[in-house]
């Protein structure tokens, strides 16, 4: 049995994931804690949030996401491949700063705008 509190809406529900019986959840007062139950109980993902560094812009740093989740137990290694990166600026929203982020698929995309000075 594994306990999460539930982050896709507001409720905040306290669920409990059987996992000798299929990932059963209980405690959900919604389809979307089943979902998220079952997807921590077997593959928790994250979407890692940062910053880059710019060179020749009006900031230092720009902010940037992942496009989606990437397994949990990698966000430790992301992190180390984003303090890694730096960008010439100008830099717009959605420019992606790394493509396939350690091989999953994902990218790291911008999330602030920096102009060139």
């Amino acid at each position: 049995m594994k306990n999460f509190i539930c982050i896709m809406c507001p409720k905040g529900c306290h669920l409990t994931v059987d996992e000798t019986n299929d990932c059963k959840v209980s405690g959900h007062s919604c389809n979307k804690g089943v979902k998220y139950g079952k997807a921590e109980a077997t593959n928790p993902v994250r979407v890692v949030t940062s910053t880059i560094r710019v060179n020749g812009g009006n900031s230092y740093l720009c902010s940037v996401k992942t496009t989606d989740g990437i397994p949990k137990t990698a966000v430790l290694e992301a992190m180390k491949t984003i303090n890694t990166v730096q960008l010439q600026a100008p830099v717009n929203i959605g420019d992606v700063a790394i493509e396939n982020l350690l091989d999953t698929g994902i990218d790291v995309v911008t999330t602030s705008e920096i102009q060139a000075i």
